[in-house]
């Protein structure tokens, strides 16, 4: 670690704290060149992946955008805001824990999807008619049909 004060990399830690959540570490240095102290702090960064769009761009991930997406299926349905945002963390979690520095935007549909189906049958098959481009009734009757098999 570089000393704030003479630019020096040479510093010891004297003493480490975790904080009171758990979620950082507090570090006292000391400067052996120059013999200041100061405080660092340590914390785990979790970067969501970035989102490959379709036609290939590159988008960070939007929590807002996949609040939306929900909110536009979910429109005059009964499903509690708990519940959307329970689901949202899950969606979030699940990109956090993959590890990868990008995904298909698709993948984040599909995570959609499997999250509306738990939450509100209706949501789940206004998604899918926009998400997948449904072009007939056809493609209506297939989602149903899926929805009835456990």
């Amino acid at each position: 670690m570089k000393c704030p004060f003479c630019g020096s990399l040479d510093t010891q830690v004297i003493d480490s704290r975790v904080n009171e959540a758990g979620d950082a570490i507090r570090r006292r240095r000391r400067c052996t060149a120059c013999d200041k102290r100061f405080t660092t702090w340590e914390t785990a960064e979790l970067r969501p992946p970035q989102i490959v769009k379709t036609n290939g761009t590159r988008e960070d991930f939007s929590e807002a955008k996949l609040r939306e997406g929900f909110r536009r299926a979910l429109h005059k349905r009964p499903v509690s805001t708990e519940l959307v945002d329970a689901a949202v963390d899950r969606i979030r979690q699940r990109l956090l824990t993959l590890g990868e520095r990008e995904i298909p935007a698709r993948e984040i549909g599909e995570l959609v999807m499997s999250e509306l189906k738990k939450l509100d049958k209706i949501a789940y098959i206004r998604f899918a008619s926009v998400y997948r481009s449904f072009q007939d009734v056809d493609d209506f009757r297939d989602v149903i049909r899926d929805i009835d098999q456990p």
